[in-house]
């Protein structure tokens, strides 16, 4: 079954700075100002986390920036918000969060049918010299899809 994503905002330094395990789709609790704002686009993942205590799974850091035309009912941009998770996927999250020392990192924010999503990736810091191995990874793929152009440009030219 295919859903409609419309992607609100990613976090692409979370995928630099951290190598991702595993990922998981939760909800959030949301105010109206906070969707309306959504909507347009007004959100940022940078330096923002998952933190799971008491059993519930609470998201922060996150901004999103107040609604232009909301009045005294609008949010707080960096307000806590909460993530709606089946328990079972709660504590599996909790035990590796624990035990293994990971973190709780979210990837992206979308809508899937009306709804704000938030994507999790349960990651691992990445050392130095892995940030330098992956930048040096991607580089070499860039240039061979660029030489590879060349070869395909050169043999439209001879024919």
């Amino acid at each position: 079954m295919q859903r409609d994503r419309s992607t609100i905002a990613t976090n692409r330094r979370a995928r630099h700075d951290y190598a991702v395990l595993d990922t998981v789709e939760a909800g959030v609790v949301l105010v109206g100002t906070e969707v309306k704002s959504l909507r347009l686009g007004r959100a940022s993942l940078v330096d923002s986390f998952a933190t799971i205590d008491d059993g519930e799974v609470w998201l922060r850091g996150l901004h999103i920036a107040e609604y232009a035309l909301g009045t005294w009912t609008n949010h707080t941009p960096r307000r806590v918000r909460k993530l709606l998770l089946h328990r079972r996927e709660i504590d599996k999250l909790d035990i590796r969060v624990r035990e293994s020392g990971l973190s709780l990192v979210p990837l992206s924010m979308y809508f899937v049918e009306g709804r704000v999503k938030v994507e999790l990736g349960l990651v691992r810091g990445k050392k130095t010299w892995d940030k330098r191995q992956s930048l040096a990874t991607r580089d070499a793929q860039r240039e061979i899809e660029r030489a590879f152009s060349r070869h395909i440009k050169g043999q439209r030219r001879t024919r």
